[in-house]
């Protein structure tokens, strides 16, 4: 019942209806139609409150999470996580997240500083990935303790993570180019754009490492119309 009905019911009772009835009646009826009246006025803040509740509820293991691997024993990288999920990687030792989405992120920060996660954003623009977004990227990942911490690395689709979860094991890492190839082209195969990008970030680690890193594998051919 809300207020509306409330007044609609009060207006039924006449002042002679209500004269008739013993002062105790009167009051508990006005008691009781007050209540109902304030039971409906709260019912938006608890439908609300049931509506956050029940999309918790819905967040229940982190098969929901859009793109999810496991890349080696400290780095995990995926799509866009919900707060649930934050708080069910941290239940698996993640300390750190590494969000690649630019734009504000608001509310990933409120999300991981109220978890106790470590937040650090690099914004990379989808158009146009540059090497210094990885150079910082690289930087931050030199925090993490690899014995004891996990790190997520995640964008929207995992597709920018992936990227750069690949780039790292290869360059910083040294670990083996198939190994990781296998886990980046699971989840996507990069488009030119990004493919040139990844082979400047390679072709400079190589130079400061006196390495011959290379990838693998082709750019995705771009889809034409017919």
């Amino acid at each position: 019942m809300n207020l509306v009905t409330v007044k609609k019911t009060m207006s039924y009772l006449s002042a002679s209806s209500l004269q008739r009835l013993p002062f105790q009646k009167v009051s508990m009826l006005a008691m009781t139609l007050f209540a109902l009246g304030s039971l409906g006025a709260a019912s938006p803040a608890m439908a609300t409150a049931q509506q956050q509740s029940e999309e918790t509820q819905q967040v229940y293991s982190l098969t929901s999470l859009t793109n999810l691997q496991n890349n080696n024993d400290f780095m995990v990288s995926s799509g866009l996580p919900a707060k649930a999920h934050l708080a069910l990687l941290k239940e698996e030792g993640v300390a750190y997240v590494v969000d690649l989405i630019p734009g504000d992120r608001s509310q990933e920060i409120m999300n991981t500083a109220e978890l106790g996660l470590n937040y650090f954003n690099v914004p990379v623009e989808w158009e146009k990935p540059v090497l210094t977004d990885f150079l910082n990227y690289s930087a931050f990942m030199q925090q993490v303790d690899r014995g004891s911490e996990k790190v997520l690395t995640h964008c929207k689709l995992n597709w920018r993570g992936a990227s750069f979860t690949y780039l790292y094991r290869v360059n910083v890492l040294g670990e083996d180019e198939n190994m990781a190839k296998k886990d980046l082209l699971a989840i996507w195969q990069p488009n030119p754009t990004w493919y040139a990008f990844m082979e400047g970030v390679i072709a400079h680690y190589n130079a400061i490492n006196s390495t011959d890193n290379a990838m693998s594998f082709d750019a995705a051919i771009p889809k034409t119309e017919s």
